[in-house]
């Protein structure tokens, strides 16, 4: 006796499912670590314009308070005890001029600042007429893609209209005859 053949137990279409998708997966996967990628690379690029910022601040502020202890007269009151009388009016001549000289200091710190957020501001405003620029060549772009789609679209809807009207014709001609 033959034995009957017993149906398998899984459809056959499922191995090619399976495979399309764990390629589409694939493909996706591929697309993410791109666009992961391509995120890191803008994010070192912040880093690293962060990170130049802060030095170029940390080294304005180095100047300035290398400038402050320059103009400190330390080693004058170490010594104020040995100075003739002289040296001493010298030092408080120097100590009446060190708030002018912090004034000074004051006055050019904030000459930095206001040069820095000017410049801040001027770098937003080239970067914002820029963006503008650009927002305006892609609309153009976009324009004129649209136009061209249009352009195609009104020709296969004539097309397609004049099947329709070959169709209901052409039913028409053989019902009458």
């Amino acid at each position: 006796m033959s034995e009957p053949t017993q149906p398998s137990r899984f459809p056959s279409w499922l191995g090619a499912a399976i495979v399309t998708l764990l390629t589409l997966q694939l493909g996706l996967v591929w697309v993410q670590g791109g666009l992961l990628h391509r995120q890191h690379r803008d994010l070192q690029d912040l880093r690293e314009d962060v990170q130049s910022l802060t030095e170029a601040l940390d080294q304005s502020l180095l100047q300035d308070s290398g400038a402050d202890t320059e103009l400190a007269p330390t080693h004058a009151r170490a010594r104020a005890h040995r100075l003739p009388r002289r040296l001493e009016r010298v030092r408080m001549l120097q100590e009446s001029q060190q708030p002018s000289d912090e004034e000074k200091a004051r006055k050019e710190l904030e000459e930095s600042k206001n040069s820095a957020q000017k410049a801040v501001k001027d770098a937003r405003e080239v970067q914002s007429k820029l963006s503008i620029e650009e927002n305006y060549r892609k609309a153009e772009e976009k324009k004129q893609v649209e136009a061209a789609q249009n352009t195609w679209t009104k020709w296969v809807w004539a097309a397609l209209g004049l099947l329709v009207l070959a169709l209901v014709g052409r039913a028409w001609l053989r019902r009458r005859g």
